[in-house]
């Protein structure tokens, strides 16, 4: 095996035998399998401080999104006008439209560390004793196609794993509708200083400026601009917002996809990470309710 990623798939398998012999007077047989749950929770607790950052740009986000939309209805037909207002006011709230991502691109390299763990059949030039671990009877190294099929014993193991990654997800897409719904409903801007609430989708009103008193002029009339526009540029701002939803709603599900084709213990590292990050964001997103306002400028994910 190469230095890389050889030298952290060593480490993880010194880690999660340390842990598994450390829990096998309590979980038995279940040992290796809660070793890979507290391997997660440790991982996930390294990158508490950068999940917690992207939840507040994901926060500031939900925050402007009403102002996202009024700028997409506003420069519908000029893309390039579009983009650079967009990113002005992302610029000027501390965020950006990838608030969030950090955090789960974070964890890819650990769930390659893993799959490798339970594919290499010696690590650091001894055989692979996790191999030899299972849960409820499948092995932890077997895949959903392998060994007895899907309608064996085994695959009742990674069906009972799906419809529970299945049910995180659909939690998660539940809490992801809930955190990008602004607070004054569907549309509505948040008032501020400056700022007028109004109806769904418009900006806030200015208030009229009094010109001062001189000599009367006349003003020269200008020709009327028309912006080019095309069916497609016309579309750009609600397609961006529908895009950004779908995949909100569809991104949760992804991991049972993904546990169909890695290992079963790479599957209970997926069920950990996303039930963790269910958890997690339902805590972060209460105490960023329970103190409106706390989303301050810098808070990117």
């Amino acid at each position: 095996m190469s230095v890389f990623p050889g030298v952290p798939v060593d480490a993880a398998y010194h880690v999660v035998s340390g842990l598994a012999g450390l829990l096998a007077p309590l979980a038995g047989g279940l040992a290796t399998a809660a070793a890979i749950a507290g391997f997660t929770v440790a991982i996930r607790l390294l990158l508490l401080p950068l999940s917690y950052r992207a939840m507040r740009g994901m926060a500031a986000q939900a925050r402007i999104a009403p102002l996202v939309q009024a700028l997409q209805k506003k420069h519908a037909g000029q893309p390039d006008r579009l983009q650079r207002e967009l990113t002005a006011l992302y610029r000027s709230e501390g965020t950006s439209m990838f608030a969030g991502c950090l955090p789960a691109l974070a964890q890819w390299p650990v769930l390659s560390v893993v799959y490798l763990l339970f594919r290499s059949p010696r690590i650091a030039g001894a055989p692979n004793t996790l191999l030899s671990h299972g849960l409820f009877g499948a092995p932890l190294g077997s895949h959903w196609l392998g060994g007895g099929g899907p309608f064996s014993a085994q695959g009742a193991v990674f069906a009972g794993l799906f419809l529970l990654l299945a049910g995180t997800g659909w939690l998660s897409a539940r809490l992801a509708r809930r955190i990008g719904a602004p607070a004054g409903g569907p549309g509505t801007p948040a008032a501020g200083p400056g700022k007028l609430a109004t109806g769904p989708g418009t900006p806030a009103a200015r208030p009229a400026r009094t010109p001062a008193a001189g000599p009367a002029r006349t003003p020269t009339a200008r020709p009327a601009r028309t912006p080019v526009t095309g069916p497609a540029e016309a579309a750009r701002g609600g397609t961006v917002a529908s895009v950004s939803a779908s995949l909100a709603r569809v991104l949760p599900y992804f991991t049972v996809a993904v546990a169909a084709f890695v290992p079963l213990a790479a599957g209970v590292y997926l069920l950990t990470t996303t039930a963790w990050t269910l958890a997690e964001r339902a805590l972060v997103h209460r105490a960023l309710a329970a103190r409106p306002g706390t989303v301050r400028r810098g808070d990117t994910g």
